[in-house]
């Protein structure tokens, strides 16, 4: 069996290759194993669980509860609520453990299970490597070892969760957002109610598109990884700018007022300087990807800030900010984390603090989000190929050494071969598109016939 658990949890096509058998199997093996490790001891355990809106969640919700429960876990189903308020909640009512039901941006068809330990932090590989082989040992005959009578949990509906959410999201808000005009595209997903509700209160007018979900239309054609619609909605509506989440509202893209998409690196730029401003940017330092823009880096250091890098995905991002004690944090995508109020992406905590420095300047978001200039970026996807050898290729390297030169300091290299398909992403920035373009066909034909 291949590794169950990549970079957010579990993921698969609901119902084939999540089933409902596998997802109370891993939900039994988390409570064991968070129980070996002490996580349990002396009390009787609590899980927080909740879900995205899509179909499947239905059945895969009650088949974790029951496994939970059947392990001896009080459940408290919180209900359709975006990630990063099931991690919020899991740390605010004193959870062990949190789950959430979610495939993220992913289609309709798919779901995942994504697991929180105390404190609302995902859990660490070495955890979610743990509760896998455990699983795995049981499903293949070990028999559970199961509580009976008053041993087993306890499941009930915690209604609250909704309004301590928003509360916790109005509560960070350093100024009101009076006077703003502001499109929200809620991708018919979690954040469907939520996010309105929160922009609301905090005193913005609000147009909503894609907040219907009906179980079945979750990012179909909306939502950060379709701008479209947006782009359109603020312009027809005068909006001052836009907000786009995913499914499960761990991101935020933003549009401006002339329909101009504002991405990740963009938001992280402007909230980076809020925060410096307010004195809460610790170490002077924000934390990127090797993904992140050039133009996001160039920027920044012209600030005098430091921009920290690792490789792509949330996590990486977050376990940096741990580990060294930065406060804010994000990828190109729309994951931003801001570690002083969230342990995860939070795309309405993100839409929220980015029209609040609109408001708070009473400068435009197109003028804010100029303050960093996107270098053209292509990227090239080459299939085929032996990706373990990346690193190791002499006339790859060599390729590459070239390519740096031509580009100089105005441009980049990044070759990264794919967690998941035999292939290597080639991808590379200039100042000029037609020079970006060139430059990536070229290194993808070496790779092609390097590594083929």
């Amino acid at each position: 069996m291949g590794r169950l658990f990549g970079t957010d949890g579990v993921r698969g096509v609901a119902n084939a290759d999540l089933t409902a058998e596998l997802a109370l199997g891993l939900s039994v093996a988390a409570a064991h194993v968070l129980a070996e490790a002490g996580t349990f001891e002396g009390h009787r355990a609590t899980a927080v669980v909740g879900r995205d809106p899509r179909a499947s969640g239905e059945f895969l919700e009650a088949a974790v509860v029951a496994g939970l429960a059947s392990a001896g876990v009080d459940v408290l189903r919180v209900g359709v609520l975006p990630t990063p308020a099931v991690a919020y909640l899991t740390g605010a009512l004193g959870a062990d453990l949190g789950v959430m039901l979610s495939a993220s941006h992913n289609a309709m068809p798919d779901n995942g299970i994504k697991f929180f330990a105390r404190g609302g932090h995902k859990l660490a590989d070495e955890l979610e490597d743990r509760i896998e082989s455990t699983y795995e040992q049981h499903r293949t005959g070990a028999p559970w070892d199961r509580p009976t009578g008053s041993g087993v949990g306890r499941v009930s509906d915690y209604t609250e969760g909704f309004d301590k959410y928003v509360a916790h999201l109005i509560g960070v808000l350093p100024n009101r957002l009076e006077g703003l005009k502001v499109v929200l595209d809620e991708a018919h997903g979690a954040a469907a109610y939520v996010s309105p509700e929160a922009f609301t209160r905090a005193g913005a007018e609000i147009i909503t598109i894609g907040a219907e979900p009906d179980g079945l239309n979750i990012n179909d054609g909306c939502g950060s990884t379709h701008l479209g619609l947006l782009k359109a909605a603020v312009v027809e509506h005068g909006a001052d700018f836009g907000i786009a989440h995913d499914g499960d509202a761990d991101r935020c893209l933003a549009v401006d007022g002339s329909g101009a998409e504002v991405d990740g690196d963009q938001i992280l730029a402007v909230l980076t300087l809020a925060m410096r401003e307010a004195g809460q940017l610790r170490e002077n330092t924000v934390v990127g990807t090797v993904m992140s823009n050039l133009g996001f880096k160039l920027a920044m250091e012209s600030e005098g800030i430091q921009v920290v890098q690792t490789g792509v995905g949330d996590r990486y991002v977050l376990e940096s900010m741990k580990e060294h004690g930065y406060a804010l944090g994000g990828e190109q995508s729309g994951h931003v984390i801001i570690l002083d109020h969230a342990t995860t992406g939070d795309g309405t905590l993100t839409g929220l603090l980015l029209a609040a420095r609109v408001a708070a300047t009473g400068k435009s978001l197109a003028e804010l989000a100029g303050v960093m200039q996107r270098l053209p970026q292509v990227l090239i996807n080459v299939p085929d190929v032996d990706k373990s050898r990346v690193t190791t290729s002499a006339e790859l390297a060599a390729a590459v050494a070239d390519a740096e030169r031509e580009l100089g300091t105005t441009g980049r290299v990044l070759l990264r071969p794919s967690g998941t398909e035999p292939l290597v992403r080639v991808m590379v920035e200039a100042a000029d598109i037609e020079q970006a373009r060139s430059v990536a066909g070229r290194l993808a034909d070496v790779v092609k016939s390097a590594l083929g």
